[in-house]
């Protein structure tokens, strides 16, 4: 299909929308973004344009099922849903978007699903991964931050603001938040799967990250067998792509050009 800069893909059986700057697939390389457990489409804000930038690349982004204008989902969300995106959603969504080469580039649940795709799919067209503020196991904080957010969701206008980015807010708070405070999500865990990633990965996250220590990061350092790079930056908690967007930028690059070998990294030596 013929990206348009923004509108919708049919992927297993849910209408997702999406938005798409630069270069087609067949043009250059993509990179795909893949939100957080709150986020969509918008909640990038302008992230993707300035990644498109300094990359040359095309930048693809896309709601997943029950946030911003997608499809809903039915509540509530499997415990396995971050799993279930990586094997059964995100491979036949790079399909249907004609996706070539590239690298995914997720944010918090969207790295923790970008990682599962990485370690268990092994899809020779993902070439990389970054990873902002990834969960590989649950932490006792990233639980108490979470509970936090349900008494907002409750005590709060935060459904009000929720729904400037999604169609259905209770839909995208409590798939998310239910999931999380449910008692068996303790033993969530996915560490396996980075112990069989043969593509190097970039981990972004605050030195001040309220959802998760940096336990997290030096996890892929320890267990995947591929080139891991971290980035730690100083004042900046779990949203780094927002609160400190051209460091972010910035070290995404310096991740690209550490690696010649990726079509990326090609493409940055002949963009402006």
């Amino acid at each position: 299909m013929a990206l348009e800069e923004a509108g919708f893909v049919e992927v297993a059986g849910k209408r997702l929308e999406y938005r798409h700057f630069g270069p087609q697939p067949e043009e250059a390389p993509t990179l795909v973004l893949l939100h957080e457990g709150l986020g969509s489409v918008g909640l990038w804000l302008d992230f993707p344009q300035a990644l498109q930038r300094a990359t040359g690349c095309g930048v693809f982004a896309w709601s997943r099922a029950g946030y911003g204008s997608s499809d809903p989902v039915d509540l509530p969300r499997p415990l396995d849903y971050m799993q279930r995106e990586a094997e059964a959603v995100l491979p036949p969504l790079l399909d249907a978007i004609g996706f070539r080469r590239g690298v995914l580039v997720g944010h918090s649940d969207g790295a923790s699903i970008a990682a599962h795709h990485l370690g268990r799919i092994r899809d020779r067209r993902v070439e990389a991964a970054v990873l902002i503020a990834p969960h590989f196991f649950v932490e006792e904080m990233c639980v108490a931050a979470i509970a936090e957010a349900k008494i907002a969701w409750e005590t709060t206008d935060l459904a009000a603001r929720l729904g400037r980015w999604h169609a259905r807010p209770d839909v995208a708070f409590l798939g998310w938040n239910g999931a999380w405070l449910d008692p068996d999500f303790r033993h969530w865990d996915i560490r396996a799967s980075l112990e069989t990633i043969g593509r190097p990965m970039l981990v972004i996250q605050g030195a001040d990250d309220q959802y998760g220590t940096l336990a997290q990061p030096q996890t892929a350092v320890d267990l995947s067998p591929a080139p891991v790079r971290v980035e730690i930056l100083d004042g900046v908690k779990h949203s780094p792509h927002r609160e400190a967007r051209d460091a972010t930028v910035a070290a995404i690059v310096r991740f690209f050009t550490a690696f010649p070998e990726l079509s990326v990294s090609q493409t940055l030596e002949v963009s402006p």
